[in-house]
């Protein structure tokens, strides 16, 4: 027998929507952790660190990927409450997770660590709930640690919001701290969710997860009416019709309902096992004397980062396509598109809202879906005018047009990094070497800079952060923006082997840093690709010029160790006849690349020795 978790419709005037943001590694998943003790929907025997980060990528990487939302019970002065409390990713390339769940809010919890103070993120993060009109709550993190300094950074976060310093909250999550006032100020401060009961169902598709064994599984906020078991729904961008078998609550593991009311956040499960059915954005109504007019829905995420992923064997790639169909589902801002290429077969243009997007979603299809692949070099979308007007977009270097180019334009982001002050010569010096310029420049305190840049997108996603935090030790924080684009003058670098293009090593790269390019994928190459039994010819070109070559020598048999005395034309013959065979068989052999050079060429480590 179904136990249902509660019997009514909780009163919209008892709901408080919240959520969570902060910079990365600021103590959201920690504060979570608390807040799910103290309100004891979870028992000591179960809990565990991270408890809402599901996924063994979260816990290895100690990062949050995927937002999860949660119902806690909290009374105050003798009223029982609901609060809705949604746990979000901090790092930048997830801020499309982070847009859903304001969404589907009232209110922010502003987490900011006592001991480092406001970083780019969390203004990044601020601003987002800001548009969205939430009631912010500022509170600071970690004031336990030795190293806090609660009274400076209150300041600075009372200074950016607009508050008196008084109002920040200061908690501990590690040791249960003021948790408890955190909580009566989200129930006190928070506004509960307006909605009209008796209105046609309307209810916001926020996330979705596929279950191999229940199908699509719809997370929700309702916004009008109510959602009820056995009923007929319709979502209202596809038109797609379903009876709904399951609706329930997650708190903190799915529980079934008699049904989800105004400002109510839950799940519902219809059965479906096609992942199109369900679009997160989407608007869920009934299918009987429906809504007529959908929720506004979410900005369709735009990629920053394509990059070409295929299977290692060819035979894979119908599973490919299933698991990134799938995966969609759980990741809205995934784009892919069918590509082919003559060197790795076929496979998937992805779009990626950053490097570790790429990364993380390339590592979960590997693990969740047991496949094994190759990305290629990560690149831009570009646009090219031609001489006689005509424009090519270009995700792909193999898209890249022959012909007279007239102009080619590349995307550039607006920039925030926030450092210690002492770093801002480094800052500087390395912005500059990647195009970028000076947008302003402002102290948000004596000792701590914000400055803005605007740089090309191309220059930021290989190496830039990674450089950022070894310049200045770790300290400066990063968050960027698209910005729309610039005319630059780039060119296409191919890379051939004995003549032949390979298109998965060519690169779209700027005028001025194509011949490091050439020479360090030559160098790379000739390193990777084992001798042949003929001499081999790496080459870098742009267009008919070639910029950088190495060779890889031929193995040759020692057809001298037989002759031994005699005229020196004796040898001569054997290495002419050597000569005229390698010659030969240069003409019919092809190199073969072995898969371990593609990974390691495409790869954005370099190679040992080579820094």
């Amino acid at each position: 027998m179904t136990t249902f978790a509660d019997t009514t419709f909780t009163p919209p005037e008892l709901i408080r929507n919240f959520c969570i943001i902060a910079h990365i590694d600021h103590g959201k998943s920690t504060l979570a952790d608390r807040m799910l003790q103290l309100t004891g929907v979870v028992d000591a025997r179960s809990m565990r660190a991270q408890y809402l980060d599901r996924m063994d990528i979260e816990r290895e990487r100690g990062i949050t990927i995927k937002a999860q939302n949660v119902r806690l019970p909290w009374q105050l002065e003798g009223q029982d409450h609901v609060l809705h409390m949604i746990d979000t990713p901090g790092h930048v390339d997830f801020t499309y997770e982070v847009s859903r769940a304001l969404e589907a809010c009232e209110g922010a919890v502003l987490l900011v660590d006592a001991a480092q103070g406001i970083e780019a993120q969390t203004l990044a993060n601020l601003y987002l709930a800001m548009e969205n009109d939430l009631t912010i709550i500022p509170v600071l993190n970690k004031i336990d640690l030795p190293a806090a300094d609660p009274d400076k950074y209150s300041k600075e976060i009372a200074h950016i919001i607009g508050c008196e310093p008084e109002e920040v909250l200061r908690v501990s999550a590690k040791t249960g701290l003021g948790v408890e006032a955190l909580l009566d100020e989200v129930v006190r401060k928070v506004p509960a969710p307006v909605g009209a009961a008796d209105s046609p169902a309307r209810a916001m598709i926020f996330d979705s997860v596929y279950d191999t064994y229940r199908g699509v599984v719809t997370y929700i906020r309702v916004v009008d009416g109510k959602i009820t078991p056995r009923e007929r729904i319709k979502m209202m961008s596809t038109g797609a019709t379903h009876e709904i078998l399951e609706v329930g609550i997650v708190s903190p593991e799915p529980k079934p309902s008699q049904g989800l009311g105004v400002g109510e956040v839950g799940y519902l499960i219809t059965g479906v096992k096609d992942v199109r059915q369900s679009k997160v954005g989407d608007t869920v109504t009934s299918e009987r004397k429906g809504a007529t007019e959908p929720l506004a829905g979410y900005r369709e995420p735009r990629p920053m980062v394509y990059s070409g992923l295929y299977p290692v064997d060819g035979s894979d790639y119908p599973e490919l396509r299933e698991a990134l169909d799938k995966l969609q589902l759980n990741d809205a801002a995934l784009t892919y598109e069918p590509e082919t290429s003559a060197a790795l077969g076929f496979g998937f243009r992805c779009g990626f809202l950053g490097l570790l997007h790429l990364e993380i979603t390339r590592d979960r299809l590997e693990r969740e879906y047991g496949l094994d692949l190759i990305s290629t070099a990560p690149n831009v979308v570009y646009r090219v005018v031609m001489e006689d007007g005509t424009e090519h977009v270009v995700t792909n270097p193999s898209d890249w047009p022959e012909g007279k180019r007239a102009e080619v334009y590349e995307p550039v982001t607006k920039c925030t990094i926030i450092a210690p002050s002492d770093y801002i010569g480094a800052i500087m010096e390395l912005c500059q070497g990647k195009r970028g310029q000076l947008g302003g420049m402002d102290y948000l305190s004596e000792d701590r800079v914000e400055l803005r840049y605007t740089m090309p997108l191309g220059e930021i996603i290989f190496d830039f952060f990674d450089s950022l935090k070894s310049r200045t030790r770790g300290y400066a924080s990063l968050d960027y923006e698209e910005s729309g684009e610039q005319d630059a003058e780039l060119v296409k670098v191919d890379i051939l082997l004995q003549g032949e293009t390979v298109d998965a090593f060519s690169a779209i790269v700027h005028k001025d840093y194509a011949y490091a390019y050439g020479t360090r994928m030559a160098t790379r190459l000739r390193e990777l690709i084992p001798r042949q039994q003929f001499e081999v010819p790496i080459q870098a070109a742009i267009g008919a010029r070639v910029i950088a070559r190495e060779t890889i020598r031929a193995i040759r048999k020692d057809v001298l160790a037989k002759c031994y005395g005699g005229d020196i034309t004796r040898k001569r013959k054997l290495l002419e006849k050597q000569k005229e065979g390698k010659k030969r068989m240069k003409m019919v052999g092809r190199v073969e690349v072995p898969q371990e050079a593609f990974v390691a060429a495409l790869s954005t480590d370099e190679p040992k020795g080579k820094k």
